[in-house]
């Protein structure tokens, strides 16, 4: 099936690329903190200036004492933060070094983005930077010693604000490590990618009339087009469909996309097609920029990942070294979930269109069998032998199962159920286990209609 847009393509409202590189570091949080916090002392100074030119009278609670008292107060609260600040690092390390281990090296940046722990570490840095620019303005003048005693008082107050921010990452911490924590967040992630990539009520199919035109389209295309090289290979985390379907307007052309966001992309391989042949030189550059490629998968665009990150955590779960079904089973039931969401919505590939009508772009659009699949395969191979697996696998198809009325969707679900019952016929001894998933298998069949 084709979707037809006009203008800006739909379902692109995660953030962009650069706001989410921004998010997966450890530094940018912190230097905002630590930039507010230098703003916070110049006001604060100013006040302090105005109250030594006694243009300003403190309030009865204001009292720091003198010059020594404030040093001394001063540098207690740097060196009490900056001795923290090293501990919250080396609890942050000690975390990731357990995700890694525990969950795989994909969960790192699940870990490294979460918004708590950088809000800690900029907390922590933003009040030494404070602390230390409220010592240093602590010097002689005309009217004798000059005592930031509204610097002072502020910086107290974020030292008193920070043992409530310690206290919260110490809880927080121990919570975003434990297992059923993870998956469920990478559940919120899925749900989040497919709301964005997948609206409901993104309007009806396409007459067959325009779909043939479509196809046909598509199939000059790729007889007399211009193949456009990748320039560099890696991941492809980003696409910027409103810029390419903009430029081959002004180019007058048709672009047709060989990628999705989530493939690899090979340096010199097929990045797109660009017809006529005559346009290729002015579209050619414009494709470069408008594909983001890097070392990793994002969720970006692109939902699979998250229904990778979860079958990575099950598979790991399942092996000989971890044997921990129950996570595995968890795993399954977010999957489910996520499924569900997906059965209910259309999968279309994307045609934009120019304000005439005109066809300017056509991405290659998601498979439904390639989102089953994923989520399915890797956790039958990983769990064969193991009915518990096998009949929680049948029980998330048939829940599945009700949410799509779509015969082919449907031939979908069924290919898994029947390639579950024969893992399970062929792997597992026991007459009764067997039993149990051919009844549940005989409830996949039953909610198909077949």
């Amino acid at each position: 099936m084709q979707h037809d847009q006009v203008g800006p393509p739909r379902g692109r409202r995660l953030p962009t690329w650069r706001r989410e590189s921004l998010r997966t570091t450890l530094w940018f949080l912190p230097a905002v903190l630590v930039a507010a916090a230098a703003c916070g002392f110049v006001l604060s100074y100013a006040l302090d200036q105005a109250v030594y030119r006694g243009d300003l009278a403190l309030p009865w609670w204001i009292r720091t004492g003198g010059a020594d008292a404030g040093r001394q107060v001063l540098i207690g609260i740097a060196a009490a933060v900056i001795t923290v600040v090293g501990v919250v690092f080396s609890i942050t390390i000690l975390a990731l070094t357990l995700a890694s281990q525990q969950f795989g090296p994909r969960m790192l940046r699940n870990f490294i983005r979460d918004v708590g722990t950088q809000v800690t570490l900029g907390a922590f840095v933003a009040t030494f930077v404070y602390a230390l620019l409220a010592l240093g303005s602590i010097t002689n003048g005309p009217r004798g010693e000059f005592v930031p005693h509204i610097s002072i008082t502020v910086a107290l107050a974020l030292m008193l604000g920070d043992q409530l921010v310690l206290i919260y990452f110490i809880h927080h911490i121990a919570k975003s490590i434990q297992l059923p924590e993870v998956i469920a967040g990478i559940a919120a992630d899925l749900g989040r990618a497919i709301d964005a990539e997948l609206p409901l009520g993104a309007g009806g199919p396409p007459a067959l009339d325009d779909q043939q035109v479509v196809d046909g389209l598509a199939d000059q295309i790729r007889e007399q087009g211009v193949r456009v090289p990748a320039p560099t290979s890696g991941y492809l985390q980003f696409v910027g469909y409103a810029e390419l379907a903009a430029i081959a307007g002004d180019a007058d052309a048709v672009i047709l996309l060989a990628h999705r966001p989530g493939h690899f992309v090979v340096a010199g391989r097929t990045l797109a097609t660009v017809y006529p042949r005559e346009a290729a030189g002015r579209v050619a550059q414009a494709l470069g920029r408008a594909h983001v490629t890097g070392p990793h998968r994002t969720l970006i665009q692109d939902p699979v990942f998250a229904i990778d990150q979860l079958v990575e955590i099950a598979i790991r779960a399942l092996s000989p070294a971890v044997n921990d079904t129950f996570t595995a089973l968890t795993c399954i039931d977010w999957l489910c979930d996520g499924l569900c969401k997906i059965s209910g919505r259309r999968l279309a590939e994307g045609v934009y269109r120019d304000r005439a009508g005109r066809v300017r772009l056509i991405e290659a659009g998601p498979s439904y069998a390639r989102m089953v699949n994923r989520a399915f395969d890797k956790i039958r191979q990983a769990g064969r032998g193991m009915p518990a697996v096998a009949i929680r696998q049948v029980d998330a198809l048939a829940r599945v199962m009700e949410y799509t009325a779509d015969p082919d969707r449907r031939a979908v679900l069924l290919r898994q159920a029947d390639m579950i019952l024969r893992s399970v016929e062929e792997a597992v001894p026991e007459d009764e286990d067997r039993a149990l998933v051919r009844a549940r298998y005989g409830e996949v069949v039953a909610a198909s209609g077949r």
